[in-house]
């Protein structure tokens, strides 16, 4: 991997580089929405698989969101019983959402504040990602910050300087690059369909209607 600083790792994103951080479920492949489409040839993926828009708040993502008043006052009760958290809400995509990230055109989008320091951390400062697991299509996801190094070293992460740096403003210290960075399991999917949540996938968090 590409390991940077916090600024640089910053600054790849602006550029268009594919990032890794982890989260509370499994680590992230992301970058920049306008960017999203590298994440497709990366992973080798098809683009009818639709990537999750990842940011540090709900006020992050509601731009990239259409729905009337009523709607997100249901949306909002959800989000403040389960985020952050491993959760994904695929809700009614707004016209804010870069082509690169809907290549067929969908009228949803999956979105996530993820349950991790170092990840909000990032988000809050770089604003939403695009991201997915970090795999080749069909394989499990990688756990381990070493795995991600083995099988794709040309992701930019943040260096073992700047993470020493980072963590004392968190509760927890952070993970051995060769142990697990977070659940291993991936998120629930919920989605709002008919003025009503549908579940998806059932994942990490167990979803009550």
């Amino acid at each position: 991997m590409v390991q940077v600083a916090l600024a640089d790792y910053l600054a790849a994103l602006s550029a268009g580089r594919l990032v890794s951080f982890p989260t509370d479920t499994v680590p992230a492949l992301a970058a920049a929405p306008e960017a999203s489409d590298r994440i497709y040839q990366l992973k080798q993926r098809s683009t009818s698989k639709p990537l999750i828009l990842m940011a540090a708040s709900f006020a992050d993502l509601r731009p990239y969101l259409a729905g009337d008043e009523a709607a997100v006052t249901v949306w909002t009760r959800l989000i403040e019983r389960y985020w952050p958290g491993a959760l994904t809400l695929v809700l009614p995509a707004s016209d804010r959402l870069p082509p690169a990230m809907n290549l067929t055109g969908t009228a949803s989008l999956g979105v996530r504040v993820p349950a991790h320091p170092l990840a909000q951390y990032i988000l809050a400062r770089s604003g939403p990602l695009a991201t997915t697991s970090v795999n080749r299509s069909g394989q499990p996801p990688l756990q381990t910050m070493a795995a991600i190094e083995a099988e794709f070293p040309q992701l930019v992460t943040l260096s073992p300087q700047a993470i020493a740096a980072l963590y004392p403003r968190f509760s927890s210290p952070p993970p051995a690059p060769d142990q697990p960075q977070g659940s291993g399991q991936p998120s629930t999917v919920v989605a709002w369909q008919d003025q009503g949540w549908q579940v998806l996938r059932q994942g990490a968090l167990n979803f009550e209607q």
